[in-house]
C-alpha cells in the first residue's frame, strides 16, 4: 500500500500520509514521497488547493526515531545521515510554502516535533478537538532546532521557546490562540471542514491565489518599505490581467465573473 496516497477532485488535491502503525512518522520513505508530490504539484496547473492529512490516530509524530538510531551505526556515528535527513526534511517544509497552491493541514490526534513543524509549514490548519501539539524532543535530549524554524515563524516567540524548552504540549485552544491552527472542530466534522475551506479557496481565481501566496511569504522577509514596494509591483501585475478586469467588472455589475 502506498505510504502517501493522492486523490484529485475538482481542483483539490488530497495527500494522505498512510503509515498509521508508525503514527505517520517522517521516515526516509515518507519524506521521499512528500518531496515527489511537491515536485509534481509545482507543475500541476489543475490542482488549486492541497489538503494534507494522516491515517490512524495521529497526524504525524515527527521523525522516525528507529531509523535515526539505525543511522548511528555508520562509521561517522551517523553525522552524514543526520545532515542529509534534516536537509531533506527542511526541503519538504520549504517546498510546502513554495508550492503555488495553498496547503491545508487536516490535523488530528497529535502533531509532535517534526509533525508540529509540518503543521506550522502549511498555510492553514483546522484541527480536531483533542489534538495536541508539541516540539518535545527536549524530553529525550534532542532540542527541536529544525522544527523551531517553522514554529517560531508561526507563533509568538515566548510561547515557542516555552514549548521547545519544556516539551509541554499545547491543547487545541492554546494552539488556536497562538495562531498555530486556524480553528478547532469536532473530530467527526474535520474532513468536511477542510473540504469546505479547500472548496472556498479553489473557487477563487487560481492565478491570483498563486501570485498572492508567493508574495505573502516573500514580503514577510522584507523591511516594511521594501515590502510595500514589492507588493505594489505584484498588484500592478495582477491588475493588468484580463481575468482581474473581468472580476472587477462582474462585481460592479453584480454578476458572476466569466474567468477564462
Amino acid at each position: 500500500m502506498e505510504i502517501l496516497q493522492r486523490r484529485d477532485t475538482g481542483g483539490v488535491t488530497r495527500l494522505h500520509m498512510n503509515a498509521p502503525e508508525r503514527l505517520n512518522a517522517l521516515s526516509d520513505e515518507m519524506l521521499a514521497a512528500l518531496q515527489s508530490q511537491i515536485d509534481a504539484l509545482m507543475e500541476d496547473r489543475d490542482s488549486r488547493v492541497v489538503i494534507l492529512s494522516g491515517a490512524g490516530k495521529a497526524f504525524c509524530a515527527g521523525h522516525d526515531l528507529k531509523q535515526m538510531q539505525a543511522g548511528r551505526q555508520a562509521e561517522d556515528g551517523g553525522a552524514a545521515y543526520f545532515a542529509d535527513l534534516f536537509n531533506r526534511c527542511g526541503a519538504v517544509m520549504q517546498g510546502l510554502q513554495r508550492l503555488p497552491q495553498p496547503v491545508i493541514a487536516q490535523v488530528h490526534g497529535i502533531a509532535t516535533a517534526a509533525g508540529c513543524q509540518l503543521v506550522a509549514s502549511c498555510d492553514m490548519a483546522p484541527a480536531a478537538e483533542g489534538t495536541r501539539f508539541g516540539v518535545n524532543g527536549v524530553n529525550i535530549g534532542l532540542f527541536c532546532s529544525t522544527p523551531m524554524v517553522a514554529l517560531s515563524r508561526s507563533i509568538p516567540r515566548k510561547k515557542a521557546f516555552e514549548m521547545l524548552t519544556t516539551g509541554r504540549f499545547l491543547s487545541c485552544a492554546e494552539a488556536e490562540a497562538a495562531g498555530l491552527i486556524n480553528r478547532t472542530v469536532a473530530p467527526e466534522t474535520l474532513e468536511d471542514a477542510c473540504d469546505e475551506l479547500a472548496a472556498t479557496v479553489a473557487a477563487k481565481l487560481s492565478a491570483a491565489v498563486r501570485i498572492g501566496k508567493s508574495a505573502f511569504y516573500d514580503q514577510l522577509q522584507m523591511p516594511l518599505d521594501q515590502a510595500y514596494a514589492f507588493t505594489g509591483e505584484v498588484m500592478v501585475e495582477n491588475m493588468l490581467w484580463r481575468d482581474t478586469d473581468e472580476g472587477i467588472a462582474a462585481f460592479l455589475e453584480k454578476r458572476s465573473p466569466d474567468w477564462a
